[in-house]
């Protein structure tokens, strides 16, 4: 999952938005004065990576990318997965996405942490990166945002052949996915997380 979907299990959940960036942007264990509710954020958003890098209906999905896009495939369906929720936000968000993504990204930068790796002024791009999801061009800017951040040069700003030819699959495997990935995060919550 990439930012809109994080973003949105930390609504749903009333976690961490900051968390739910910052687990893109931390390694290892975090500072311990960290604030609790950032932690939990991390946190989840680790545990959301794991349940999807691991689910059967993503394996799928990444066996059927051509040999040279499967290293970068959890990248391609985060990115295609976003895509789809943006397209069907209504379905699962009664609050219009432009305004969901500006009242986020406001909460997020309020509770921006002091120690992390950028400073919250870089977050004023994110409600558009977050509607622009709903669009093709903007499916294609994230993964020449992801591209730039990576070592070494990668396809993924070659990817949207791939993703084309494969939009059936993808919009089938979300609507099998996503159900399940929102029942393991309310279970994960209320089962790690003490109640408000």
């Amino acid at each position: 999952m990439n930012y809109l979907a994080h973003l949105y299990f930390a609504d749903r959940t009333g976690t961490s938005p900051a968390g739910a960036i910052l687990g893109d942007h931390v390694r290892g264990r975090l500072a311990p004065d960290t604030r609790e509710s950032v932690q939990s954020g991390i946190v989840l958003h680790r545990r959301i990576d794991s349940f999807t890098d691991r689910h059967p209906t993503v394996l799928a999905l990444l066996a059927a990318f051509p040999p040279h896009f499967r290293r970068y495939g959890g990248i391609l369906v985060d990115v295609h997965f976003d895509h789809l929720l943006a397209n069907r936000w209504a379905d699962w968000h009664d609050e219009p996405l432009p305004r969901f993504a500006d009242r986020v990204i406001a909460a997020t930068r309020a509770e921006w942490p002091a120690w992390a790796p950028f400073p919250a002024d870089r977050l004023a791009h994110l409600p558009d990166v977050l509607t622009g999801y709903g669009e093709r061009a903007g499916v294609a800017r994230a993964l020449e945002r992801v591209d730039a951040r990576l070592r070494r040069p990668s396809p993924l700003p070659q990817a949207m052949p791939v993703l084309d030819r494969h939009q059936a699959l993808l919009a089938q495997q979300f609507d099998a996915f996503f159900p399940a990935l929102l029942a393991y995060v309310r279970e994960w919550v209320e089962d790690n997380l003490p109640p408000d």
